[in-house]
């Protein structure tokens, strides 16, 4: 069992649907929560649910190297880590625009992979520090008219698979959560195209209550056959 009491937990994309859900199961929990956003004029938001609240872009390459530099000055220690953020896009490959893939494939895979790799040995020196990732069941079944989104999720699965059989033997595990649609309000802010009517989807609550339970019970993977 790990236990959230006191723990430090950094959350990537706290202002998002899931990432607001998974600060206020944290803090329930007991834990110390610091969130990130894009956007200062947003961390009101986060006022109830953090402790404190830190500016990163992942598609900005100035923005993550200043955040880890602030981090390592701050002499921040981090027993956790969860990535909530993420953008999506819709149509065929052949209508997705350059520019949006490749902020797509910045925000959801590229920014959390540097982020992780120079992160995750601070995180290490708890000796039971956990990372979370959320690649969604996008990453085990790819759809067709969400080819981009579905290679951007399947690359942060890809990473975190890898990665958490690397840092294992520093004591990180790495977690990476599949659920399916959920009513986050994601698909109504797309980079790019217009989403299909994907149907009632699971609630942010729900699914960041069953992530925090597996940090909790030392669980080590997510799929999606887990969230109901």
């Amino acid at each position: 069992m790990t236990s959230l009491t006191n723990a430090t937990i950094l959350v990537i994309g706290a202002t998002g649907g899931i990432g607001q859900s998974l600060c206020a199961a944290l803090q329930e929990a007991g834990a110390t929560v610091i969130g990130t956003s894009r956007d200062a004029a947003t961390f009101s938001s986060l006022a109830t649910t953090t402790s404190s609240q830190r500016i990163l872009d992942l598609a900005d390459g100035d923005s993550i190297a200043a955040f880890l530099d602030d981090i390592e000055a701050d002499g921040v220690v981090l027993n956790g880590i969860i990535v909530a953020a993420g953008v999506v896009g819709f149509g065929n490959a052949v209508d997705v625009p350059a520019a949006g893939f490749d902020r797509m494939m910045a925000i959801n895979a590229t920014g959390p992979i540097h982020l992780l790799s120079a992160l995750s040995p601070i995180v290490g020196k708890s000796g039971d520090g956990f990372v979370v990732t959320l690649s969604g069941m996008i990453a085990e079944t790819p759809m067709a008219g969400l080819s981009a989104y579905s290679a951007s999720k399947a690359a942060l699965h890809a990473f975190s698979v890898a990665a958490g059989r690397e840092f294992r033997r520093i004591g990180v595990r790495f977690i990476d959560a599949r659920p399916g649609h959920t009513e986050s309000g994601l698909a109504t802010r797309a980079l790019f195209g217009e989403a299909p009517n994907f149907g009632a989807g699971l609630t942010t609550e729900a699914v960041a209550a069953r992530i925090v339970a597996a940090i909790v019970n030392d669980e080590k993977d997510l799929p999606s056959s887990t969230f109901v």
